[in-house]
């Protein structure tokens, strides 16, 4: 209750400051949400809230802590609000979104399959340590979660300075994908577009992250499954012809 009472003041004070047009409405949520999961949830409670640590509890048959997490955030709450979780409360996403590469569109390289190996190899992994009988592993878990999370941090500012792209981790690298996408296609709540007032500026389309084409309203469109909601197509339309509906 605790969890869920605090990132909902979170995510309920960053609507409001939206509501007010704040530009850093955002930022507040991700980084207030983000380092609670990242330093109280992960290092101070020692949850492994990364993919790991969902295999894991899987693996006990118990339904708490990370696999909670995955199923309200990634699994089924994507049906709802999509990829929102990467926009507004990922600890590795909080930072990238802080480098200087903020804006589309870039170039896709044919390296998406990435995520799918990565997907694998953290099943495998925690697989392994259940088969073998592997003593200590909540300690295991832990530092699995300490690691990982450099790794993550180092691959993804890394990888935005080479790219020229600050979420370039999230397009080719990130396995928490695989399990946000298929549900993203059908999610609830979208950014559409009111092509009676558009003018086709195509300032949406340059300044998303994810490069999104946010004047095709289909549920195929162009990188449709990676929105994150972060709304930056919405505040730079001259025209003001798009919003989030359902």
């Amino acid at each position: 209750m605790l969890n869920f009472t605090y990132i909902g003041t979170c995510i309920g004070v960053g609507t409001s400051l939206m509501s007010s047009k704040n530009k850093y409405a955002r930022n507040f949520v991700q980084l207030s949400v983000g380092s609670y999961m990242l330093i109280y949830l992960g290092i101070i409670c020692r949850e492994n809230m990364q993919i790991e640590g969902f295999w894991y509890y899987l693996f006990l048959g118990v339904f708490e802590a990370a696999t909670i997490h995955y199923f309200v955030a990634k699994i089924a709450g994507p049906l709802f609000f999509g990829r929102g979780w990467c926009g507004y409360a990922c600890w590795t996403g909080m930072i990238l979104d802080l480098l200087p590469f903020k804006e589309g569109p870039h170039k896709r390289l044919r390296i998406g399959r990435i995520r799918y190996v990565l997907f694998v190899v953290s099943f495998i992994y925690v697989f392994l340590l259940f088969v073998f009988h592997v003593n200590d592993l909540e300690n295991i878990l832990f530092y699995s979660f300490i690691i990982g999370n450099i790794i993550y941090y180092v691959l993804g500012i890394g990888m935005a300075f080479v790219l020229k792209d600050n979420r370039a981790f999230c397009k080719y690298i990130c396995p928490v994908t695989v399990f946000l996408k298929p549900a993203s296609y059908f999610s609830y709540l979208r950014i559409k577009c009111d092509h009676d007032v558009c003018i086709g500026c195509l300032k949406c389309v340059n300044t998303c992250p994810m490069d999104v084409d946010m004047l095709d309203d289909s549920r195929k469109r162009k990188n449709g499954t990676e929105c994150i909601l972060c709304c930056q197509c919405i505040e730079v339309c001259p025209q003001h012809a798009l919003d989030i509906k359902k």
